[in-house]
């Protein structure tokens, strides 16, 4: 069979490395599953916020500022600097059919997402929830780069977008298992077929620096 485009995977990265139209969005579900079942969180917290302009509650506007989505994964600091790379290659484990029925990629069959598609920029995971990973985040090269996507293992998103001015996500347990997450802060690139993972100490209360390798 000549399979030239793995669609699951891709459609995973795709949706990473697609800007978003809204300040606050759930990445959805990473792996195994999929079709993406998560809500919109966006649409969401639009609703929730015109619910609060007609009826001006207080205790809803609280919400919106405590939101974090299901399955939320929360990562400790990272102890030490750590580098390692992580094989995105990926074997299904059923067949997966068209509507039809028919095969269109089969069983066992292994590819790697990579090898179709770049991803610029990479991903930055932080504890949104402590002052010195944010301080760290605002001196580092990746808070100019907009292409670096920044998701939160911990605190609240509506806190640190009008401070960081960007988008933000969350980092579910499906993506951090998916590239072996540990640790925070985590800087994850493309490293040619496979993603590499670069953890980085920042001590409590002081500002980190940046592995000057990257």
């Amino acid at each position: 069979m000549n399979c030239k485009f793995p669609t699951p995977i891709f459609f995973f990265f795709l949706f990473i490395a697609t800007p978003s139209l809204a300040m606050i969005y759930d990445l959805g579900t990473v792996g195994e599953t999929y079709p993406v079942v998560e809500p919109d969180v966006a649409k969401d917290l639009k609703q929730k916020a015109a619910a609060l302009d007609r009826g001006n509650n207080d205790s809803l506007l609280e919400q919106i500022k405590k939101y974090q989505p299901a399955g939320l994964q929360t990562l400790p600091r990272a102890a030490a600097d750590k580098t390692f790379l992580v094989d995105m290659a990926y074997t299904l484990d059923r067949d997966l059919v068209d509507g039809d029925g028919k095969v269109i990629y089969p069983r066992g069959y292994t590819f790697n997402p990579l090898d179709y598609i770049s991803f610029p920029g990479g991903l930055v995971v932080l504890d949104g929830d402590d002052p010195s990973q944010i301080k760290w985040y605002k001196t580092s090269p990746y808070f100019e780069n907009h292409q670096a996507r920044l998701l939160l293992s911990n605190g609240y998103a509506f806190n640190l977008i009008e401070e960081l001015q960007r988008p933000i996500f969350y980092l579910t347990d499906d993506i951090a298992r998916r590239l072996q997450l540990t640790a925070v802060p985590s800087v994850v690139i493309q490293k040619g077929e496979k993603m590499q993972v670069q953890e980085i100490y920042v001590p409590p209360g002081r500002q980190g620096e940046l592995d000057a390798s990257e």
